[in-house]
Formats: structure tokens, C-alpha cells, sequence
């Protein structure tokens, strides 16, 4: 198991900021393997704000984003790349389920493994839990490329 890392890390390695960071801390990282990270969910979060008034529910497409972004962490440190000069970007999604909600409260438990990586291409399967009870899952295809426009 390699070193987790914390919020200084996670910033260093994302281009996400507030209000769409979705990882909070990474509990365990296994270069070009695996990684297991977590998102805290709190009534705090601006997308209840709307979703739903009096019935607050994580969007299953946040949850996907949260997979994602633990999968660009997987990738950054696997194969580390300048931030500042590279991004991962998400090319798809596929076999999506979403399984039950997530409310305030929730603590997100984000497991993205690796199943293929050739080149820039990474080919990522996600899983997130809520107390051990999967919540969604999700196969994501990802590229490392140049950053382009307005940094």
C-alpha cells in the first residue's frame, strides 16, 4: 500500500475546486491497482439545495463524477503528470447502476481499480458504498492529455 493522501494532495493532483471536489481524503492507493477514497457527505452540499427540497439525495451523476475523480487520482499517481501542463479527462461511462441513495450524513467510500491502461487510455470499474452497501457502480474509460483553453 502506497502513502494516502490528504485534502494538500488531493488539491495538488485535481483541477476540481468548490463546490465540485468530490474526494476528500484517499485511505489507500496501490499504484497502476486500485484506490479507496472517500467523500463526506454533508447537508452543506449546494446540490441539495435543489435536489430535493426536504428530501435531500446525492444526484447519481455526482456520484459518478466522485468515481472519476478518485480514478484521476489513481492515474496521476500512478503515471505522474504536470497538472499544470496535463489533465485527465473522462471519455465514458458504461454499465452504470445506481443502487440506493445518498443522503446527509453518508460517508461516499470511492474503489476504483484498474483494468486496462495503454498509453494515455485508462480503462477504470468504480464502486461506491455507504456503510458497505453499494450505492452505484460504474465502468469509466479516461485520457491523460494537454490542457487546453483558459487555465
Amino acid at each position: 500500500m502506497d502513502v494516502p493522501l490528504d485534502i494538500a494532495k488531493i488539491l495538488a493532483a485535481l483541477p476540481h475546486r468548490y463546490p465540485f471536489l468530490l474526494v476528500d481524503r484517499v485511505v489507500e492507493l496501490v499504484k497502476g491497482e486500485r484506490i479507496h477514497a472517500y467523500k463526506n457527505v454533508t447537508v452543506n452540499e449546494e446540490f441539495f439545495l435543489g435536489h430535493f427540497p426536504g428530501m435531500p439525495v446525492m444526484p447519481g451523476v455526482l456520484q459518478l463524477e466522485a468515481m472519476a475523480q478518485a480514478g484521476g487520482l489513481l492515474a496521476h499517481e500512478s503515471r505522474p503528470f504536470d497538472p499544470k501542463k496535463q489533465v485527465i479527462y473522462l471519455m465514458a461511462f458504461d454499465k452504470v447502476k445506481f443502487r440506493r441513495v445518498v443522503i446527509p450524513g453518508d460517508r461516499l467510500d470511492l474503489h476504483v481499480r484498474v483494468e486496462r491502461q495503454k498509453g494515455p487510455i485508462w480503462r477504470l470499474t468504480g464502486e461506491a458504498k455507504v456503510d458497505g452497501q453499494l450505492a452505484s457502480e460504474a465502468e469509466m474509460m479516461a485520457s491523460i492529455a494537454d490542457r487546453k483553453g483558459t487555465p
